[in-house]
């Protein structure tokens, strides 16, 4: 072996070896790792299309999807009646809300604890059940360690320590640290319930605190995310790109979510506001979607700013496109387009009418020149997203965490497509100076996007990257977006339903085609029987029939209208898949009402569960992504074992 082992394997065994310093460490943790290899696969959830909707996503998060309540019927299902079960349940979620409601109810507190906490032990031991002790060590909060330790592996009926774990329980109780160790136990299984979440993008826009949903992502033990196309704006703004800036505004006002900036990253619109106030007249074309303007003055002020930023960014978009002919996109240079005079525009080859002809701030002879004021106020809103530490550290999050795509347990995860040409086949896209296609396309996009976020500021190419991430927001190319275009002017100023069409890609076309899919998964390096491709992006029309399920099993779109503005095209409020070793199941969920109808009512999010693929055995995690690295690693300390036996490697202190 001395001389078959090159000087990069000496230098990686020396590097290994300040882990494993003796053979008694190494073969320790090459038992532990092979045994580890023989646990069932963790449980993987899959959610996309959040869009800001913090409370739904945050309940299905402390649900993982329903497999708790799973957990806790399997536990103690023949031991304890429904009633008691939800209450279990939603005391998991909940803890301290729930401890408050049943502290105003039970008459008896100390056996209610008691009682209690017998039941979440069995639950909590029952969600350890496919992890390591070092893993489960590592989910209890540092303060209860031992206790918890103690209890999770406790055997009641040892006669021996009988009286020691029950001492445990009462002590807990009459020390006045039930409450808790409730919250810490809760927070266990919650951890351990769900071993990976993936996040099939768009966290932002429309609701109204996507900043709550990253903050909750930030914390989460296993988290990928795969970049959706408001994300990538977001991303955009987060740059200081004007052009991004004005868009995620835009996005805002529209929905009425200005909160999202304000309250949620601490950025002042208060320039823009008085801008607004000064500058434009109220037109209803501009009204903010949904009911929460709550008053009519909210609602004019909104709508004011909705149109100034709206101006801003159509004069952007023209500056952009121009600079950037390669996205072919001059149809979007809408301003250009317009006949001032007579209060009209052209739109492939048809006159329009507009809804509203105020351009107070447009040079007729050169609509993409922004006033001074314009400007002005423009530079403000970029500093604010630059200056944004909440604002930039998601970002930063979004690009550790996130890809343009992912590969896992023979899955492929992306947000919106692959683009298609008519026939089925993948398109070639141009972009930032390369003609690419299917996963060269998406492995060109996610090195893009990493590379140029982190250029100097002020640079041309800092410049590119800015204009590139908003393509990929709205370019007819883009797989991210996945459409002809982003209708939002004609959505405003004519509101012609034909116009405001936004025409798919060809991909969408080709869902149901399990040939196309095969090519695709194919060109991913993925052509086992059980390889899918998890999609978001376009929800499912549940209430018009549509089927999740695509292409005979091998596309599962799980976009089921998670935004409430989506709820009543789809009929339902959202998809989760949950993947465990006995199988993958889709969950279409009912809307969620409020976590005090939770508290009060144990009522807990309505859903409908669908199992898709059922295994015939088990999944263990050595048929698994992980259980490959778990094995290269065993390799590598098998390899360290024999380099220090041979002398090779020296171990740091007598081996014993």
């Amino acid at each position: 072996m001395q001389n078959a082992l090159s000087n990069e394997e000496r230098k990686f065994l020396s590097l290994l070896s300040r882990d494993y310093p003796t053979v008694v460490r190494a073969a320790s943790e090459v038992i532990s790792l092979e045994a580890q290899l023989k646990l069932p696969k963790g449980t993987e959830m899959y959610m996309s299309d959040i869009h800001g909707e913090d409370e739904a996503f945050s309940h299905i998060l402390n649900n993982a999807s329903g497999v708790i309540k799973e957990k806790i019927d399997a536990a103690i299902g023949e031991t304890t009646d429904k009633e008691r079960r939800d209450n279990i349940a939603t005391l998991i979620y909940y803890p301290k809300l729930k401890l408050a409601r049943i502290k105003r109810n039970e008459p008896d507190m100390e056996k209610w604890y008691r009682d209690t906490l017998y039941r979440l032990i069995d639950v909590c031991r029952h969600v350890c059940s496919k992890n390591t002790r070092a893993a489960v060590h590592k989910a209890i909060p540092r303060e209860y360690k031992f206790v918890i330790d103690e209890l999770l592996h406790a055997h009641f009926e040892d006669h021996n320590k009988e009286q020691y774990y029950h001492q445990i329980i009462e002590a807990i109780v009459t020390m006045g640290q039930a409450d808790d160790f409730i919250e810490a136990i809760s927070l266990v299984i919650k951890r351990l319930a769900v071993h990976k979440l993936h996040i099939i993008g768009d966290i932002f826009d429309r609701g109204s605190r996507a900043d709550i949903i990253m903050d909750k992502l930030m914390t989460h033990h296993a988290v990928d995310i795969q970049w959706g196309n408001h994300d990538m704006l977001w991303m955009c703004g987060a740059t200081g790109s004007p052009l991004g800036v004005a868009s995620v505004i835009r996005i805002c006002a529209r929905y009425n979510n200005l909160d999202a900036l304000e309250e949620g990253y601490g950025i002042n619109l208060r320039p823009l506001a008085a801008f607004a106030e000064k500058t434009y007249t109220y037109n209803s074309c501009f009204k903010p979607k949904g009911n929460n303007t709550g008053s009519n003055d909210d609602e004019v002020s909104v709508a004011k700013i909705h149109k100034a930023i709206s101006v801003i960014m159509y004069k952007l978009e023209i500056q952009v496109i121009e600079r950037n002919p390669c996205f072919d996109m001059d149809d979007r240079k809408m301003l250009m387009n317009i006949d001032y005079d007579r209060g009209t525009i052209a739109v492939d080859g048809k006159e329009y009418r507009l809804r509203d002809t105020d351009f107070p701030t447009v040079d007729k002879d050169n609509p993409a020149k922004l006033t001074s004021e314009e400007i002005e106020v423009l530079q403000q809103l970029v500093q604010g997203f630059l200056h944004s530490e909440k604002l930039q550290a998601h970002t930063r999050f979004l690009y550790s965490h996130g890809s343009a795509y992912k590969i896992e347990n023979g899955f492929l995860m992306y947000h919106g497509c692959i683009p298609l040409n008519s026939d089925g086949t993948m398109r070639e896209v141009t972009l930032g100076g390369k003609t690419l296609k299917g996963k060269a396309l998406m492995d060109h996009i996610d090195k893009m996007c990493r590379i140029r976020y982190f250029d100097e500021p002020d640079s041309i190419m800092k410049r590119v990257g800015q204009d590139i991430l908003w393509y990929l927001w709205c370019g007819k190319n883009s797989p991210m977006f996945g459409r002809a275009k982003m209708a939002t002017f004609e959505n405003v100023y004519i509101g012609d339903k034909e116009l405001s069409v936004e025409a798919e890609d060809n991909y969408y076309l080709h869902m149901e085609d399990s040939k196309a899919a095969d090519a695709i998964l194919e060109d991913f390096g993925l052509e086992c029987e059980r390889c899918r491709i998890i999609n978001g992006h376009v929800p499912v029309k549940v209430s018009k029939g549509e089927n999740p399920i695509k292409a005979d099993g091998k596309i599962i779109v799980i976009d089921g209208g998670f935004s409430r503005a989506y709820h009543a095209k789809t009929g339902i409020a959202g998809y989760t898949m949950v993947y465990t070793s006995k199988g993958v199941y889709l969950r279409a969920h009912q809307p969620f009402t409020s976590v005090k109808d939770v508290v009060y009512k144990n009522s807990d999010i309505e859903s409908k569960v669908e199992v898709f693929d059922m295994m015939k055995n088990r999944v263990l995690v050595e048929s698994t992504d992980e259980g490959n690295v778990i094995r290269e690693k065993i390799d590598d300390l098998k390899m360290l074992i024999n380099a220090y036996r041979q002398g090779i490697i020296k171990q740091r202190r007598n081996d014993n």
